[in-house]
């Protein structure tokens, strides 16, 4: 590692990801992708991030230089590897420029139609590749990380690419934001990998008669990580291992939970620049401007009494649409203003743009997903809804909180770790900060947002609850120095490959 000016080494880290705010996003994936980055550089970590070259990503890089150009031997395609930094945190960046993979019109991830690319195992299987390529000094860089950190099943075979080069190689951390997405492939794409033949197995990264790219990051990573304590515990059972739980039990050493943060930089309503009004916890005449501004904005009555529920989440089966579809009648009847605003499966987006039809003064439904208005929905709400039936962590629930609007949410993964039933404090306790339900069903909802629109009637304890929610600390420093210890640890830890039970057999190559 390298020495500044005598001092102690810093360490350096190779962040790798399929997206990161505000390069690329399509959840909160990019958002934990440039605070935690960004944060660890604030500790003194030389870290640089790695995403593919998309489009956009292209665009907003500054001070951009092309590193070396190569051909990927798997994909067969030329490849750029370009480097620059974040637009707004100054982070050294690298982008895997590969026209043929990444510069396209649609999604990150799917076409403009909704369907997955079907050369998704390419593209990432290229991210791989060169990462792996920085990470074991293949490159003009004069840069080499001690330790590289991959994100979800996209990054899921670089483990493994480290394992069999036969060389000295960095650590490799994995970090699972959702276990439920693994990269899942027919087997006949397993040539286009580079991997040795060994990870074709059940030992390896075969899965149930196809690939799992997230099952070889955690077969051959060095140390596994999730996004919430209580998490960590939920994907070692059966109702939410998503048929990995065997393996993760088996890693269960390696294994911790870390509670994402947020970036008080991007989501705080005293200097949020996205506001009509700003605001703090000591004065919240601002946020009734905003929830007045909001009302005005998607054409409901302007009523201060009215309480304002909002939903920003992907409209999809796990965020619990389908049973917010049938609890919105319920919280109509109770004078409450909806709002609706995300993309997903077809048929919930149609049905939620159907009930506003329906309940043209008191229901709104944007489809899409637009950055300033999410910040805009949660200044502007009340209440926050936010259910799910699994939850890895839960950040929009936390920006909530930090707005003053208090979730309606379930007691799962993240959520049970983050947000604390405001009917505590009819037991003398004092840290509710929201409303919480435990069954995944329509009774049990609607139940909980009729408790919120009660509780909303009553000013001084409203606030009371807005306050506490407000001066929740979620910020990113306690996350990253867990991070921080767990690098210190494993560079501690020699040699790399310690235990031969994740080591791949270097004696063929697929």
């Amino acid at each position: 590692m390298d020495r500044q000016m005598g001092g102690p080494p810093r360490l350096r880290v190779l962040f790798v990801s399929s997206e990161a705010f505000p390069l690329a996003k399509t959840g909160g994936l990019a958002d934990v992708c440039s605070a935690l980055p960004a944060t660890l550089a604030g500790l003194g970590v030389d870290i640089r991030i790695m995403i593919p070259g998309y489009p956009g990503a292209l665009d907003a890089l500054r001070r951009k230089q092309i590193v070396e150009k190569y051909n990927d031997a798997a994909s067969g395609r030329d490849c750029s590897l370009i480097a620059g930094h974040m637009p707004d945190s100054g982070l050294p960046v690298l982008l895997l420029d590969c026209p043929g993979l990444f510069r396209r019109d649609g999604g990150l991830y799917q076409d403009s139609g909704g369907v997955d690319w079907r050369d998704n195992h390419r593209r990432f299987a290229a991210l791989c590749a060169a990462a792996a390529r920085v990470a074991l000094g293949h490159t003009r860089l004069a840069w080499r990380p001690d330790i590289v950190h991959g994100n979800d099943w996209h990054t899921g075979p670089l483990s493994a690419l480290l394992r069999q080069s036969g060389a000295a190689r960095p650590k490799t951390v994995l970090t699972i934001h959702n276990l439920a997405f693994q990269g899942i492939f027919p087997l006949d794409v397993f040539p286009d990998l580079g991997l040795a033949a060994e990870a074709l197995s059940p030992e390896g990264m075969e899965f149930y008669g196809q690939l799992s790219f997230l099952k070889a990051g955690i077969r051959y990573s060095d140390r596994l990580t999730t996004v919430s304590p209580n998490y960590a515990r939920e994907i070692l059972t059966p109702e939410l291992g998503c048929g990995l739980e065997s393996l993760l039990r088996r890693r269960g050493s390696d294994l911790v939970g870390i509670l994402n943060g947020v970036n008080y930089e991007v989501w705080c309503p005293s200097r949020d620049a996205e506001l009509p009004w700003r605001y703090t916890p000591d004065e919240l005449s601002g946020k009734v401007a905003c929830k007045a501004a909001l009302q005005q904005e998607m054409g409901l009555p302007v009523e201060p009494t009215a309480p304002l529920m909002i939903y920003v989440n992907r409209l999809t089966h796990q965020k619990m649409a389908d049973v917010l579809l049938q609890a919105i009648p319920a919280a109509v009847s109770t004078g409450a203003q909806i709002i609706v605003h995300g993309a997903g499966e077809r048929a919930y987006e149609d049905a939620f743009s159907e009930l506003a039809r329906q309940h043209p003064k008191q229901v709104r439904a944007r489809i899409g997903y637009h950055e300033a208005l999410a910040h805009r929905m949660h200044a502007g709400a009340d209440i926050a809804l936010t259910p799910s039936r699994f939850e890895p962590c839960g950040l929009t629930t936390m920006y909530a909180m930090r707005y003053g609007a208090l979730p309606v949410t379930r007691r799962v993964g993240g959520l049970a770790d983050t947000v604390r039933d405001a009917d505590a404090e009819t037991q003398g306790a004092q840290d509710g900060t929201g409303f919480v339900f435990d069954a995944a069903s329509v009774d049990e909802l609607a139940s909980c947002m009729r408790r919120a629109v009660d509780r909303y009637g009553n000013e001084a304890v409203w606030q009371k609850l807005q306050r506490r929610a407000m001066k929740r600390d979620f910020g990113w420093e306690r996350s990253a120095r867990r991070y921080l210890s767990l690098y210190d640890e494993l560079m501690a830890n020699e040699p790399a490959a310690s235990s031969s039970e994740h080591r791949l057999d270097l004696s063929s190559a697929a």
